[in-house]
């Protein structure tokens, strides 16, 4: 461990302060008191990452062992509904109520969410993986009731943050389109039993394809877009200027009209509607890149995890555009063009999506943990710095192979390599998922209050035994007085 020693700028609101020769930054401007117990936050983030492992073994288990009924179902829906989803969710409820400087609605509800999400997504796997898809109803109807308990927490608690900024009005879009997929998503698991859509003028194709736009675009890209606003800028210590202010007018404006456009061309098969909604959604990707890296190029902050997967995103974000450009002005309402070339449909999902939120979550889990953990001791004795409580050399380990297992899945793609190359590719990106995951675990082991079982349990009764469900900060959290340290 380090010492900390003050270098400390002050900062205007939403703003930065710089912490030790690291670089590490903490939200200036912003009050870490709104925020949730940290249990609840973590929670999430430990349950995805088990998600993120669960789901790239399935993939890497029917590459090797030849096909699975509903085993690409499966790992599709654990790495995007499961891992980037959930984590979205514990993002979103540390982050509203801090950076927003309102109380969390619900802590009980924020609690509740996770399990119904995470009940369902163990239901859908089992009864595709059980070959019992019929009884996907039930997990559906689980999955739905989690991410609308979500929708209504943090659209409450985003209520009492008027007037929104631009990441707060992108995370209130996002919101929207979960409501939307999780219906969807629900008509389809149905369909297993029974007939939807024969009285309907949609066929299930185009529902699957609507709801998968939705959900990869709208409601997980918005949110990475939005993000990206607030933390590019305030890990960079740069801020938007220049061109940038017209792209991101572009963007706000262009993104949700492709987002609907592309949805619903598919939705009702009007590939006209549809391509004229991938393209925009293509050339606005392209401009939240050019964003990315001007701030990334302008930075005078050290390099860490979070700033080099960043870049790599943002690298990456023009080359899966152009090509997803390409193949839907030839046809974007198939199923084999539902996130652009097939080829480069990893480097979407790992890629831009993946890094992005192994970037974010490498500063987000030692901030959180750090401050619950060493704030309240500044002053008083060495505390680490926030860069100090993972491994540098574990963290450019799972770098290089997450980056290696991307590009190898995308170059198997491309050229229609054998299975075996496929295979090795995942295998090589499940390792630096699980380099990740016992980076980020060992954070919590070594410096949380809590143990790892603690942190997914204790605290949980505390989180369903408020007072009120309005997270007023009127009744002290057991689980916060710990983690605080008091």
């Amino acid at each position: 461990m380090g010492s900390w020693w003050p270098n400390v700028f002050a900062a205007t609101p939403r703003e930065v302060w710089v912490v030790g020769a690291s670089m590490s930054v903490v939200p200036g401007g912003i009050d870490t008191d709104e925020g949730p117990p940290m249990t609840i936050p973590l929670r999430h983030f430990l349950v995805g990452v088990g998600l993120l492992l669960a789901g790239a073994l399935v993939g890497l288990r029917s590459a090797v062992g030849g096909p699975v009924v509903g085993a690409r179902l499966v790992h599709v829906h654990l790495l995007l509904a499961g891992w980037v989803c959930v984590t979205i969710m514990g993002a979103m409820t540390q982050f509203v109520p801090v950076w927003s400087n309102v109380p969390l609605y619900s802590r009980r509800l924020a609690t509740a969410q996770l399990w119904l999400v995470t009940a369902g997504l163990a239901g859908f796997a089992a009864a595709f993986l059980g070959g019992r898809p019929a009884l996907l109803a039930f997990p559906g109807a689980l999955l739905l009731a989690g991410f609308w308990t979500f929708v209504y927490n943090i659209g409450r608690t985003l209520a009492r943050a008027r007037p929104l900024d631009v990441t707060e009005r992108h995370f209130a879009l996002a919101l929207l389109y979960f409501l939307a997929v999780t219906a969807l998503g629900l008509s389809l698991a149905v369909g297993y039993a029974r007939p939807v859509y024969t009285t309907l003028p949609v066929s299930r194709t185009g529902v699957v394809t609507a709801h998968a736009t939705l959900a990869v675009f709208g409601a997980v890209l918005t949110t990475v877009f939005g993000a990206l606003y607030q933390l590019a800028t305030m890990f960079t210590q740069t801020d938007l200027h220049g061109i940038d202010h017209p792209l991101r007018g572009f963007e706000e404006v262009g993104y949700p009209l492709g987002v609907v456009a592309l949805a619903a061309g598919r939705l009702f098969d009007a590939s006209l509607l549809a391509t004229a909604g991938g393209l925009l959604v293509a050339a606005v990707t392209v401009a939240v890149s050019v964003i990315l890296l001007r701030r990334l190029y302008e930075t005078r902050v050290e390099r860490t995890p979070m700033l080099t997967r960043y870049g790599a995103a943002a690298l990456f974000m023009p080359v899966w555009a152009a090509t997803a450009a390409r193949s839907w002005l030839r046809d974007p309402t198939s199923r084999t063009t539902l996130l652009g070339d097939p080829a480069t449909g990893h480097l979407l999902v790992f890629g831009v999506v993946g890094f992005v939120v192994l970037g974010t979550l490498y500063h987000v889990v030692p901030f959180i943990v750090w401050v619950h953990r060493y704030s309240d001791r500044l002053g008083l004795e060495d505390v680490p710095m926030i860069d100090d409580l993972y491994s540098g050399r574990l963290a450019a380990v799972d770098f290089a192979a997450t980056l290696a297992g991307a590009l190898g899945l995308f170059v198997a793609a491309a050229f229609s390599l054998s299975t075996l190359v496929t295979a090795a590719a995942g295998a090589v990106a499940t390792l630096g998922f699980a380099c990740f995951g016992a980076n980020a675990l060992a954070v919590v082991r070594d410096h949380s209050p809590y143990s790892l079982a603690g942190v997914l349990f204790t605290g949980v009764a505390s989180d369903r035994n408020e007072a009120t469900d309005e997270g007023d900060g009127t009744q002290p959290d057991p689980a916060e007085t710990l983690d605080r340290g008091a």
